[in-house]
């Protein structure tokens, strides 16, 4: 394929493109596939040589559509969403054309002043206070990743990074058991390890307990292990659980370790001032992370980190050897000592598209139906004697158990669930509350409305047994 003939198949792709989102509501949200099937369909092998730009183009809307979870569906409730505004796709169209590899100011001015730009307007939109400056990473997990490891090097007086782990005292990391799997890998892969992330119990609240994590860093010390860091959550990924964000804080700052809250979902909805109430204290946060991508539209992938003061993070991460200095300009920012990866996307294009095709009013209303319909839709099960709904948060994620007369609970809501996925019309997915099998309703779909989020009680009352 030549660049001469881009334009006229660029053309045919927005077609498909509105033809597609035209007839999305139609479709099943999962396809009705088995392992391997999809597989089958493709060569083993690559073609010795190329073939027709229009074979290819075919193939693709004759074999992968169908076999795709569409993500975009406005009936996908499953997990988090990963929302593509119209915009958004717009703007990773002129992304993917220009190419760039924004890794360094020099290699994409206006990549990196615009990322600046995009953090700050984040910054407002969101009520956190003047001073915060940050990123755009693309997930949490490697924003939560960063974190850990400037946990590690301020813990070490920055010798980690030269000196290695081996022979130091044990290192400890805080966090709720509500916190993200993330949290997790990112301790394993710091070289901390598993054993020294510490699960804090949580309150009433099903916040981690401030009495609780007091008492197990002093346990730490007395041991001579060296507490290094505390993660908070606000909205888990579970049952949106989250941590009581100022009285954990200030129980760190006792002990002089580095905070991370992992907002990453319901961090968006905090351009609602009357959400904020939730993570009140979070000003006093080292870093914070929320996916732009899940909530605000800014499509996958588009994870921005606020940092209060990014000095321990770029000096834990930034290395730059002489091949990517900017000479004679050594005041640039250059992205790449902000993170893990040396390459990096142009993501700060779709923020900019979204927030001005939006605006604020436009992404606060969304946000605000969201969870009125979702709280319409938990009340609606909880008048129903069949079900009973076994948690609720302010966000927009509830769960349930389906509990007929006379049978196991936990039998009955996943036989249930596997009916609902089964059929198509909406997807739903699962957790555990106490050792109870629940189906979570996590309401979030950039172009849902409140028939498709009230189909999921229609759909579970038409399939129940």
């Amino acid at each position: 394929m030549k660049y001469s003939e881009l334009g006229f198949w660029l053309k045919k792709s927005a077609e498909w493109v509105d033809g597609y989102y035209k007839r999305l509501k139609k479709n099943p949200v999962r396809p009705a596939l088995l392992p391997g099937e999809f597989r089958a369909l493709l060569p083993n092998s690559p073609p010795q040589s190329g073939e027709p730009i229009a074979d290819i183009v075919a193939d693709f809307e004759n074999i992968v559509p169908n076999a795709m979870t569409h993500w975009q569906h406005p009936r996908f409730f499953a997990y988090f969403p990963a929302n593509a505004a119209p915009a958004s796709i717009l703007a990773e169209s002129f992304v993917n054309a220009i190419g760039a590899q924004a890794m360094l100011w020099q290699t994409s001015p206006a990549a990196t002043e615009m990322e600046q730009v995009m953090v700050d307007w984040l910054r407002q939109a969101l009520g956190l206070r003047e001073g915060f400056t940050g990123t755009i990473h693309d997930t949490a997990t490697t924003a939560t990743f960063c974190a850990v490891l400037t946990m590690r090097e301020k813990a070490l007086n920055f010798k980690g990074l030269t000196e290695g782990t081996c022979g130091t005292p044990r290192l400890r990391i805080y966090a709720s058991a509500q916190t993200h799997s993330s949290v997790d890998k990112s301790v394993r892969l710091s070289g901390i390890g598993q054993d020294n992330l510490i699960k804090i119990e949580l309150d009433q609240n099903l916040s981690m307990d401030a009495t609780a994590l007091r008492r197990q860093i002093q346990a730490d010390l007395a041991q001579g292990y060296i507490p290094a860091g505390v993660v908070l959550c606000i909205g888990g990924t579970s049952i949106g659980a989250s941590d009581n964000i100022a009285e954990i804080i200030a129980v760190a700052k006792e002990f002089n370790l580095y905070t991370h809250v992992d907002a990453a979902w319901a961090g968006s909805a905090m351009i609602c001032p009357e959400f904020r109430q939730y993570w009140k204290g979070v000003d006093d946060a080292d870093s914070i992370v929320f996916n732009a991508h899940k909530w605000l539209g800014a499509q996958f992938d588009c994870s921005v980190q606020f940092l209060s003061d990014p000095t321990p993070q770029i000096n834990t991460l930034g290395l730059k050897p002489t091949y990517l200095e900017t000479l004679d300009a050594e005041e640039v920012t250059n992205f790449n000592e902000w993170t893990v990866p040396l390459g990096r996307r142009f993501r700060a294009l779709k923020l900019w598209f979204v927030m001005r095709a939006e605006g604020l009013d436009g992404l606060q209303n969304m946000i605000r139906n969201h969870v009125a319909w979702a709280q319409k839709l938990s009340h609606k099960f909880a008048q129903d004697s069949n079900y009973k709904v076994i948690t609720n948060c302010p966000f927009g994620l509830f769960t349930f158990q389906y509990c007929p007369a006379g049978q196991d609970a936990n039998e009955a809501t996943k036989n249930l669930l596997n009916a609902i996925n089964e059929d198509g019309r909406t997807y739903l997915t699962q957790t555990l509350v106490d050792g109870q099998f629940v189906i979570r309703v996590s309401v979030g779909p950039i172009a849902c409305t409140e028939e498709d989020v009230m189909s999921v009680y229609k759909t579970c009352k038409e399939l129940q047994n």
